[in-house]
């Protein structure tokens, strides 16, 4: 049943109750019964406006979701998900710039990073938000005998 029914039920219990419309009782029992009509009215109106309000909303949900996949073009080698096999460090990153997979020694996230990042020795996980530093103070090859050399190949400290 809803508020409106509600309230005509009420309201026809009253009428017939046959009671004297110019008692001061009555009188506040019709204006109190007037008062409901209203209220049902005004909650009805909110409801609908309520209903149309979520439509717009989960059209837009979706809109961005579309805007979404188009802009950040999912990528396995950008902390992307669904990338297609055959793509090329995505839209998002240049062609023409070298890009390097580093992994987080907190929560093992692969992310790339381009090698301008790398010479400024560190960057913040996007992940977990650990702070990965790079030491290129020996860039040796692997069959170096020097003394800072630890045999790890591991750019990151």
């Amino acid at each position: 049943m809803t508020l409106s029914e509600k309230i005509s039920y009420i309201r026809g219990l009253a009428d017939g109750l046959e009671l004297d419309n110019d008692k001061k009782e009555v009188k506040v029992l019709n204006a109190i019964i007037e008062l409901l009509d209203d209220m049902s009215i005004a909650v009805e109106t909110m409801e609908d406006l309520y209903d149309e309000l979520a439509e717009h909303v989960d059209a837009i949900d979706e809109d961005l979701t579309t805007l979404e996949d188009d802009f950040y073009d999912d990528c396995d080698c950008c902390d992307c998900e669904d990338c297609d096999d055959d793509c090329d460090f995505c839209d998002c990153f240049d062609e023409d710039e070298a890009y390097y997979e580093v992994t987080c020694g907190k929560c093992n996230e692969q992310i790339c990073v381009c090698e301008d990042v790398l010479l400024e020795g560190e960057i913040e996980c996007p992940n977990c938000g650990e702070l990965l530093e790079f030491d290129f103070s020996c860039l040796c090859d692997d069959e170096c005998d020097c003394d800072c050399c630890s045999g790890d190949d591991d750019l990151m400290s």
